[in-house]
Order: C-alpha cells, then sequence, then structure tokens
C-alpha cells in the first residue's frame, strides 16, 4: 500500500471522526489549489515548461473555519499577480463553496 493510504489508516484508528473529517477537508482543498494554481501558471508545480505564464512564489498559511474546526490551508503564492482559491470566495459558508468547486 502506498504511504498516503498507511497514514489514513492510522489517523482512522486513532483519531475521532471530526479529525477524519477535517484531514480530509484539508486534503481536498490542498488538491483544489494546486490544480487552480497549475492552471493559472500553466504548469504543475515542479514542472518544466516553455508554456509557463508565471512562477510559483512559497506559501502563505491561512486557517479556515469549518463546521467540524479548523484547517490549516498553505495557499500558494505567485511572483506576479495574486491567487485566491476559489471555494473561499468572501461571503459564502465554507462548506457551500467547496460542494460548489467539487
Amino acid at each position: 500500500m502506498t504511504d498516503e493510504t498507511m497514514a489514513l489508516r492510522r489517523m482512522l484508528e486513532k483519531g475521532s471522526d471530526a479529525t477524519f473529517l477535517r484531514e480530509m477537508i484539508g486534503f481536498a482543498a490542498q488538491r483544489l489549489m494546486e490544480l487552480e494554481v497549475g492552471e493559472v501558471t500553466g504548469a504543475a508545480h515542479g514542472e518544466r515548461s516553455p508554456d509557463r505564464l508565471v512562477q510559483r512564489n512559497g506559501y502563505r498559511d491561512r486557517d479556515w473555519q469549518t463546521r467540524v474546526g479548523t484547517v490549516e490551508l498553505r495557499i500558494p503564492k505567485l511572483r506576479r499577480g495574486s491567487y485566491f482559491p476559489a471555494f473561499l470566495e468572501l461571503r459564502r459558508t465554507a462548506e457551500k463553496a467547496l460542494t460548489a468547486v467539487i
């Protein structure tokens, strides 16, 4: 089995349902952000491409309040311009926004 699968099994055995849900929401949010930033930059993380439009420039941390608790997000930064995740739109509840994106 993969390392991710083993880590998921360990988490299920040790943690509560809320912890599991928080981790799953965090994982899904990170994957969505990586896909969105890949579209904005023209290349995936670490990929070399002549079609690249902009470079990444690290991450910024942000806490995201959900009904299952606080999810810690690492939002990618860009060298030029800015990126803000679509599922964190202003004036929308977090769950509605994430559901709309998925």
